[in-house]
């Protein structure tokens, strides 16, 4: 199965805001370069351009999602707020209700693809 495939069962598996949710930021992952590419691996959407950039996952009560490289990343909107301990990744969890930054995502995604460039 193509990793797009993958993704798209991913999201249709949940029916509620989760799947909602990941299904919108799959659109803004994908409009922030027009060379990222979809990926499946750990069972779960993953991002890649020269390198992994990032994964969205849903669980029971968020969405996750997680940047490789988030350790080196500047978040001026103050987005990232799960993994502030790890040595490399930072995430983003997402609760129901939650607003979307779109904007601050997508400097993100491309902040995270320029780390790959280096």
């Amino acid at each position: 199965m193509k990793p797009s495939q993958n993704i798209d069962k991913q999201i249709a598996s949940y029916p509620d805001w989760r799947g909602e949710l990941l299904a919108e930021l799959r659109t803004i992952i994908n409009n922030s370069d027009p060379n990222i590419q979809e990926d499946w691996k750990w069972n779960t959407a993953v991002w890649v351009h020269n390198g992994l950039v990032c994964a969205i996952s849903a669980f029971k009560d968020h969405v996750k999602m997680n940047f490789f490289k988030g350790a080196q990343l500047s978040d001026p909107h103050q987005v990232i707020n799960a993994g502030l301990d790890s040595k490399d990744h930072r995430s983003i969890d997402f609760s129901e209700g939650d607003k979307i930054n779109k904007t601050a995502i997508q400097e993100l995604v491309q902040a995270a693809i320029s780390l790959n460039k280096t």
